[in-house]
Formats: C-alpha cells, sequence, structure tokens
C-alpha cells in the first residue's frame, strides 16, 4: 500500500548533447555576478571551461572564480566560497563538476549569510534554515550522487574527523542543471564505476525498507536493472552515449526523491560518511565496500525483499531452492557485479587502517527505516568484516 506523501522538485532539467545551450536564457534571470565554482583542472581539459565562460562574459556577468574543490569537499573549502558570495554580492553560484562540487555549492548558498558557525548549526544541530540562501545551478560532470535535483549537501569538517550529510528544503534545490552525457567521456573508469555504485546503494537503500509491493518498488528494480546493463555496455566501450546517457539519468532519478515516496528507507550503509572522514575515499568505493556485509547481516530480518531482489533484479530462479538461498544467490549477485566492474570490496583497499574502525563505528549516526537498528557495535562488527 502506497503511504501518503507529497512530491515536489523545483528543478529544472536540461538533458542531452545540445543542453548546454540553454544556458545563456537561464543567466538572464540572474544579477550581474556569478560564482564558478569547480575542481581541478578536468573542465579545462575537456574544454568545458571556456564554453561556459563564453557563456558567462556573453550574458555580461562578471565572473567570481572558486576552483580546487575535491572530491570529498571540505568546511574550509565551502567558507572559502561562502566569504567569496559576501564579499562580491554573488546572485548566483553555477557548480560545474561532479556531486561534490554540487554540494559544495549549496554548503557556500546556506552558510554565505549564516551569522553563527554553520556546519554546527545546518550539519551537526540540523536546525531549520534562518538566513539568505544565494541560488545554485549546476553543469553535471560526473554522475552517482543526484546532487544536480536534489537538497544533499555532504560536506567534510576535517578538524572534527566528521564528514556530514544534510538535506536542505527545496530553495536549496539547483534551480537547473545541465545534463550532457558526453561530459562524463573523460571520467577515469574508477569513478564511473564508483559513481554507477553510488547509484545502485542510492535505490537499494530506498529499496530495502518497508514490506508492500508499491509503485516505487517496480521503479527501483527497472533502474537498479537498467543501471547493470549500461555499465556493461560503458565498460565495453566508455564512449557509448546510450549507455552514458542512461547511466546519467538513473543517477538523477534514484535520489531526486521520486524513489523514495511511500518508502521508509534504510540509510545505514551511509555509515560510509564516517569512512570517507577518515581515509578521504571516493563514495561509492565506500558505500561498496560496506554494503554486501551490512546486507548480509540484516537480509533475514527483511527476507521477502531480498528474495525479490534476487529473482526481479538479477533474474535469479527460485525453483527448488529456500527463501534463505534465493536472498543469498542474491547478494551473491551483487558480489559478482562488484567484482566484474572492478569495484572496490574491502576497506583496507580504500586506505582505511584497523585503529579506525572503533573511532568510525562510534561517531556514526544509528538510524531507523530499515529491517534492522543497529548497535554500535554491531556496526563495529560490519566494519570489521569489511576491512
Amino acid at each position: 500500500m502506497l503511504l501518503d506523501f507529497t512530491y515536489y522538485n523545483p528543478t529544472r532539467i536540461y538533458f542531452g548533447k545540445d543542453s548546454l545551450a540553454s544556458l545563456d536564457n537561464e543567466l538572464q534571470n540572474y544579477g550581474d555576478t556569478v560564482l564558478l565554482a569547480y575542481g581541478r583542472n578536468s573542465i579545462k581539459t575537456m574544454g568545458l571551461y571556456d564554453k561556459v565562460m563564453a557563456a558567462l562574459n556573453n550574458a555580461g556577468k562578471k565572473v567570481i572564480e572558486l576552483a580546487g574543490i575535491m572530491p570529498n569537499p571540505t568546511y574550509d573549502k565551502m567558507m572559502e566560497g561562502a566569504r567569496l558570495v559576501r564579499d562580491n554580492n554573488v546572485s548566483l553560484i553555477l557548480a560545474v563538476g561532479g556531486g561534490s562540487v554540487i554540494d559544495c555549492a549549496k554548503g557556500i548558498s546556506v552558510s554565505a549569510y549564516c551569522d553563527e558557525d554553520p556546519f554546527q548549526k545546518y550539519w551537526v544541530q540540523f536546525q531549520d534554515i534562518a538566513n539568505k540562501v544565494v541560488p545554485v545551478a549546476s553543469i553535471l560532470t560526473m554522475v552517482g550522487t543526484g546532487s544536480e535535483m536534489n537538497g544533499g549537501s555532504v560536506i567534510t569538517h576535517e578538524e572534527m574527523k566528521y564528514k556530514g550529510g544534510r538535506v536542505f528544503p527545496v530553495e536549496v534545490y539547483p534551480k537547473f542543471s545541465i545534463l550532457n552525457p558526453e561530459y562524463t567521456y573523460s571520467v577515469p573508469q574508477y569513478q564511473m564505476v564508483s559513481g554507477v555504485f553510488d547509484t545502485m546503494s542510492h535505490l537499494m537503500e530506498q529499496y530495502f525498507s518497508g514490506d508492500d509491493s508499491s509503485t516505487t518498488d517496480y521503479l527501483i528494480e527497472a533502474l537498479l536493472k537498467s543501471s547493470i546493463d549500461n555499465a556493461r555496455a560503458a565498460l565495453k566501450n566508455p564512449e557509448d552515449y546510450e549507455s552514458r546517457s542512461n547511466l546519467m539519468w538513473n543517477a538523477t532519478l534514484a535520489l531526486n526523491t521520486l524513489t523514495g515516496l511511500s518508502k521508509p528507507q534504510d540509510w545505514e550503509v551511509h555509515i560510509e560518511h564516517q569512512l570517507g572522514a577518515y581515509t578521504d575515499c571516493a563514495h561509492g568505493m565506500g558505500l561498496a565496500a560496506i554494503s554486501l556485509p551490512y546486507y548480509r547481516h540484516i537480509y533475514s530480518y527483511g527476507l521477502d525483499r531480498f528474495v525479490r531482489f534476487a529473482t526481479e533484479v538479477w533474474g535469479i530462479s527460485p525453483k527448488g531452492k529456500s527463501k534463505d538461498d534465493i536472498a543469498k544467490e542474491g547478494l551473491d549477485a551483487l558480489e559478482a557485479f562488484t567484482k566484474e566492474c572492478g569495484i572496490v570490496t574491502s576497506l583496507k583497499e580504500l586506505g582505511a587502517t584497523e585503529d579506525m574502525l572503533p573511532k568510525i563505528a562510534e561517531s556514526s549516526f544509528v538510524l531507523e527505516g530499515g529491517y534492522k537498528k543497529l548497535s554500535k557495535e554491531e556496526i563495529l562488527g560490519i566494519l570489521k568484516e569489511c576491512f
């Protein structure tokens, strides 16, 4: 049975090979000064930087640049951007890059005019926004997080050893996002498959909750199957436009709140955030290393859903098998797929050390919404299995 819900998403999506042409018209809706936020050199080497700058100059915008946003954006980098916004009266933050750049842009958006410590207020205490918010827009170059169409912002406070995730309300969502699958061609294979698992993890964390058979569950199954098939195609040919476009749109749909409708949702696998705070690992790879031990720990508490995952997503035949055996085969199929794609399967591969594990477990959130609420001791046990 579908639970009651209200759905609204304000982000306008421009998708396709000619989507950047829409930037000219969109820029007319904002003031004189734009903060251009991006990572290191990739947007320059692919020629995207020059195209974006040409559009900004043609629109008569004054451009302030914030370069060097890292894969796990830090509090210090966010606050550097916040100062640039205040000092230059920025009217639009244009994030060009992957989810980390967009997450940082949202953080800058809510922090620039916050009179208190924004990290404590918004990422630790989860208070409501009580200050001016600067509009954000994005041009996506790497897929996985879905940040281009949601309010999520994950920021790492290096001094605190805390990687805080926060979902902001709709006023922080990007006003528009430009998605051209061709911009993802130059992403290294490691990052591409990390993004694929990031997408799949978002879908699974929403799927493995509740015991109904809602339309949302059917949507998730279709997106998982699409992600699997198109990842295989993209591994064979990284410039296969169809597969890259499907992977891009899958990632957006996986976390634009559509696939969470009517679902309790289980996000406990995102104990990865604290792993990232200690190791600075790629988010999707961290999720992959934790997911299988976690799901093997809890599958019996939601056995029917794990059986459905095995049969509907992986095509496991149920004939002559117990539910327990079917569920285990589904998780084995997920593990085989990660290995097929070259996705990391242990924390050690990500730079974790044994002495980090108790600290990661202790600083992780214990969440509800899944089939089993974990204790901190169980989290530590799962991390040791992942190691």
